[in-house]
């Protein structure tokens, strides 16, 4: 199975302002499309439940594993989700199981840290914006010690990059 770790960043490396901050309201158009299509072909997001209650459309073609504390999230758009608290090595293990040959990291930086530090990730996919904010919500909540190597940079446009990278294990 291929798990793949998806972000926009600023150039200081920020995925938003705050919590309630969606990336769809600061990105480029380019990189909006290219997160759509690529999340249409894929069909499988894993997100944070703070990341959930940004969603303000329904995402169709699409099953969104939600992880929270709680047994059920509010799905006011109407999703395909399944509520999801179990390690990231057994979720993507059941993923497996059930067919399922890849699956989009979505974020926030709580998930992108906690599938990071599992050793689940096989690769990133990071759009760089033009655009600073100087504080807000970080890539990853935490220290990690991972290596990774550059394979591809996607040009969106003239400023939007997508610097595709191979974990390293």
């Amino acid at each position: 199975m291929k798990v793949t770790l998806i972000a926009a960043v600023t150039i200081d490396g920020f995925i938003a302002r705050d919590d309630v901050h969606l990336s769809t309201r600061w990105t480029s158009k380019e990189d909006t499309r290219f997160f759509r299509r690529l999340s249409a072909k894929v069909g499988h997001m894993v997100v944070g439940s703070k990341t959930f209650k940004t969603f303000d459309r329904k995402m169709a073609g699409r099953k969104i594993y939600v992880y929270s504390h709680k047994q059920t999230v509010e799905n006011s758009s109407e999703n395909d989700i399944e509520v999801v608290s179990a390690s990231p090595k057994k979720f993507i293990t059941d993923l497996e199981s059930r067919g399922v040959a890849e699956v989009l990291i979505c974020g926030g930086s709580s998930i992108y840290t906690l599938f990071m530090k599992a050793g689940v990730v096989d690769r990133l996919l990071l759009t760089q914006e033009s655009t600073i904010f100087g504080a807000g919500v970080p890539l990853f909540s935490e220290p990690l010690k991972t290596k990774v190597s550059l394979d591809i940079i996607h040009n969106l446009s003239d400023q939007t990059k997508v610097f595709e990278y191979e974990v390293m294990k």
